[in-house]
């Protein structure tokens, strides 16, 4: 299970403004993620990187059966619950909290948000989408009310089907969210400069995240 292990970065929680959590990837660290950090525009963020048990946040792929990934996929939910609790009891409130996530991370980062949808801050998911061997429409509810995502991913890609991130796309638009998805022929798994700059564009370029 997942332990409450959390590296954090920009301003302590009790002096920011807004916060954002960055979920790693499959065999990285919370380190490998909150470098990422400095490519975005995060004046005035607390930023919580978790560190997943065994740099793994489930062990088989996301498109897997769900049975196959628990109970490690429920116990990384719930820290982010936890997490997410934290900050609003810091006094942040849900609408200026931000997600990130590469691969593994991402697709966390998507569940987790898609399955408690509200005015978030904003979400950036970086190669990843909804997680199950088909899609469980009834794991998610709420509304994003326009929230801004960001999903870039190569077509191909070796662990994210492209046909998953169209379909996350379009129940997250469904769910109120305002998305951009962008697919880069070829691109490979990892992340481009383009991506960074929609991302700080969309997502980190408003005056209240300036």
């Amino acid at each position: 299970m997942h332990q409450k292990n959390i590296t954090t970065s920009g301003k302590p929680l009790s002096e920011a403004s807004k916060a954002l959590i960055l979920l790693h990837g499959r065999g990285a660290s919370a380190s490998d993620i909150l470098s990422l950090a400095q490519y975005f525009k995060l004046t005035d963020f607390a930023l919580l990187a978790p560190q997943a048990t065994n740099n793994t946040w489930y062990p088989f792929s996301f498109i897997a059966p769900v049975q196959q990934n628990e109970p490690w996929l429920s116990s990384a939910i719930d820290l982010l619950k936890d997490i997410v609790q934290d900050i609003v009891t810091a006094g942040i409130d849900k609408s200026n909290i931000y997600m990130m996530g590469f691969s593994q991370g991402a697709c966390l980062t998507l569940e987790f948000a898609t399955r408690n949808a509200t005015r978030w801050g904003g979400i950036a998911a970086f190669t990843g989408g909804l997680i199950g061997d088909h899609i469980y429409r009834e794991n998610y509810a709420g509304n994003f009310d326009n929230t801004p995502v960001f999903i870039g991913t190569s077509d191909p890609d070796f662990h994210v089907p492209v046909q998953r991130v169209y379909a996350t796309s379009n129940i997250l638009r469904e769910m109120g969210a305002d998305v951009t998805e962008k697919i880069y022929p070829n691109m490979g798994h990892t992340i481009v400069q383009d991506e960074i700059e929609h991302v700080n564009k969309l997502i980190f370029s408003s005056p209240d995240t300036a």
